[in-house]
């Protein structure tokens, strides 16, 4: 696994061994920043879930402002710190070791605000429905604040407009996909 693209590009990143994340692959990786580049100049990104930090690492390395890690395992927030610390792009993150919902109640108090919120949660749990759910009260998107969920092929969407999101694309790979999504 490896930075793709920008001012990281080709520095190799490491994973925490057996902790059970999924690393998305280099090349669904690529296909995700093709769709994502307009969006990512001096945005704010906010990676939940974010586990080597593969997706918010290359956000920065590819223009972001600022990104901000969220993962709850310390195996995986050593290996975020760890690939931060060698692709140079420290300074621009910040890594919060809490559970997706306290950090999100945490960012609301900072008035924290963010452009792209990508989700990458365990597959099949339901906690993208509940993190969106969440997000639709929150201070920490606007209305133009753009959100990719990563989750498995089986994981059904349906109730997004209901919840008063617009679903813009889907992406559909061979074992999982990306749902890009805006508050309507």
């Amino acid at each position: 696994m490896r930075v793709i693209a920008g001012k990281a590009r080709r520095i190799q990143l490491k994973t925490a061994p057996g902790m059970g994340t999924r690393p998305t692959t280099d090349r669904i990786k690529e296909t995700l920043f093709n769709i994502l580049q307009p969006e990512l100049y001096s945005a704010r990104f906010l990676d939940l879930f974010s586990g080597s930090g593969a997706i918010g690492i290359e956000a920065l390395s590819r223009g972001c402002e600022m990104a901000v890690f969220v993962e709850n395992n310390s195996a995986a927030v050593e290996c975020i710190r760890d690939n931060l610390k060698c692709t140079k792009l420290s300074e621009d993150a910040v890594v919060m070791q809490k559970d997706v919902y306290a950090a999100i109640q945490q960012l609301e108090s900072e008035g924290k605000c963010f452009d792209i919120v990508f989700m990458d949660p365990p597959y099949d749990c339901f906690h993208e429905k509940k993190v969106l759910e969440r997000l639709l009260s929150s201070s920490v998107i606007h209305k133009e604040t753009l959100i990719v969920v990563e989750a498995s092929l089986s994981t059904d969407f349906s109730y997004a407009e209901s919840y008063g999101y617009t679903v813009l694309r889907e992406k559909i790979y061979k074992t999982n996909k990306h749902i890009f999504l805006r508050i309507k």
